[in-house]
């Protein structure tokens, strides 16, 4: 059973800085896409930033600049900092892979406050 657990979420102050981990548990091949997705009180969940196999990424444009997804493939972890943090900024942030074999998988969820 592969299930993502995500790490790293918690409370700044604005212009602080934040790093989320979610690593995929279980014997499992190298995942293809991983991304991270958001889900303020109220609002659609929404991309984050996604990154593949390849290494190419994409970026909501309201966090260009501010927000660096990488992973590390061996280890099926995919990573995101986050810098110059805003309010608008918190909601839970939620880890997503998906593999040809298995198909997508979603993390728990972790959440993110940005305080004025």
């Amino acid at each position: 059973q592969v299930q993502l657990v995500e790490s790293g979420g918690g409370s700044v102050q604005a212009g602080g800085s934040l790093r989320l981990s979610c690593a995929a548990s279980g014997t499992i091949s190298r995942a293809n896409n991983m991304g991270w997705y958001r889900q303020a009180p109220g609002k659609q969940r929404e991309l984050v930033a996604v990154i593949n196999d390849g290494g190419s990424t994409n970026y909501a444009d309201s966090v260009k600049g501010r927000f660096t997804i990488s992973r590390d493939s061996a280890k099926n972890t995919v990573y995101l900092q986050m810098n110059s943090l805003k309010p608008e900024d918190t909601a839970v942030y939620y880890c997503k892979a998906n593999w040809l074999r298995i198909g997508i998988r979603w993390g728990q969820g972790t959440q993110v406050t940005i305080s004025s």
